[in-house]
């Protein structure tokens, strides 16, 4: 029998569905928890029936045999953490964003080369059954040229933990942007085979969180904290080969209802999926879809497919690819490279957003 990867995950909030993806594998178990959040941890570790829990994740590195790690932190944290798991000789699964900032980012994928080991960003939606058909679809030449794609993630009353990392810039790097448009944004892009990004030009607006209006069920709240971050972002991404998104995102906005999703326009064909919520915010209310747009016998023809929705967006999956590729040695299907993309973009994207002016991405 092949050895058991010995897990470690540090931060329990999201970190919950690595903990599940680690233990549905049945060649990894989870050895350590970390949190600085004492009752939040040892609950979890309860729950989990994790033998060692810390509040240290320094600490928490000297515990012998411990082979990967999950990074679930606020993305101020993702860059130290990561580099000092990496030094350690443990390959590292972070969540989405990489970091807050390309130059993070790319600290953390020199780190993983020089200690050898995998770094794999938590893109759960290349995951989820529809995208994985879709990039079947895509591989195969059905859509042909993909050539423009619009792609976004919008809430209608959805600010997270007003007051808390998630609305602090300096503890998040920015809202919506960096917190749901980088999963739409690297889905898209994956399914268009990652083009070279060369330009972006972006748009950002605060319009009701500092009223503290259309606050969502997720987070801590701190009515003693800050909120200095966009409530929505525009983008119009141009790639090298002559491909363009355009990518929204809203914690808040005066829209029907929450809505997820990423539409391809190819030339033999388009696709699109889609989420969406009939209560917001609430995932057993979600459909899931694929449709797909072709032209036969002269005539336009729609194909749809209906998911059942799946609370964890296809987490767990992510993470058992992930021991997947620790047990064969394989490069994960996003590797710290791909996130890198995302923040260059990102970057581009916040910086035009400011001076209004497009931005070249070097």
């Amino acid at each position: 029998m092949a050895k058991k990867i010995r897990a470690a995950v540090i931060g329990v909030g999201i970190g919950k569905y690595h903990i599940e993806g680690y233990q549905s594998h049945p060649l990894a178990e989870v050895v350590a928890v970390c949190d600085v959040r004492e009752d939040a941890l040892h609950d979890t570790a309860s729950k989990y029936r994790i033998p060692n829990a810390f509040t240290d994740y320094r600490k928490m590195l000297k515990t012998p045999g411990i082979d990967a790690v999950s990074v679930c932190v606020p993305n101020k944290l993702h860059m130290p953490i990561t580099v000092d798991c990496l030094k350690a000789g443990l390959h590292v699964l972070c969540e989405k964003p990489l970091a807050r900032t390309a130059a993070e980012g790319q600290k953390m994928v020199e780190a993983a080369k020089a200690a050898k080991r995998l770094l794999m960003v938590q893109f759960n939606n290349r995951f989820r059954p529809e995208s994985q058909l879709l990039k079947q679809y895509v591989d195969e030449g059905l859509l042909g040229d993909i050539y423009f794609a619009r792609c976004g993630w919008i809430r209608r009353n959805g600010i997270p933990g007003w007051g808390s990392w998630f609305t602090n810039k300096e503890m998040a790097g920015g809202g919506p942007l960096i917190d749901l448009a980088v999963h739409m944004l690297d889905l898209t892009m994956w399914l268009m085979g990652n083009p070279e990004p060369v330009v972006v030009l972006a748009s950002a607006y605060q319009k009701f969180g500092h009223k503290m209006e259309c606050l969502g069920p997720w987070g801590t709240p701190n009515p003693k904290g800050v909120y200095d971050v966009e409530d929505m972002a525009v983008a119009m991404i141009k790639f090298a080969n002559g491909a363009t998104i355009a990518l929204e995102a809203s914690w808040a906005s005066r829209c029907k209802r929450e809505w997820v999703y990423s539409t391809l326009m190819g030339d033999k064909a388009g696709a699109s999926l889609e989420r969406v919520f009939e209560v917001d915010g609430v995932d057993d209310t979600a459909v899931d879809t694929l449709e797909v747009y072709l032209q036969r016998f002269g005539q336009p023809v729609n194909e749809q497919l209906i998911f059942p929705a799946d609370p964890a967006m296809g987490r767990l999956t992510a993470v058992r690819h992930f021991v997947d590729c620790i047990l064969t040695g394989k490069q994960p299907i996003c590797p710290g490279t791909d996130g890198l993309r995302i923040m260059k973009i990102l970057d581009a994207a916040y910086k035009s957003a400011k001076t209004g002016n497009a931005v070249r991405i070097a």
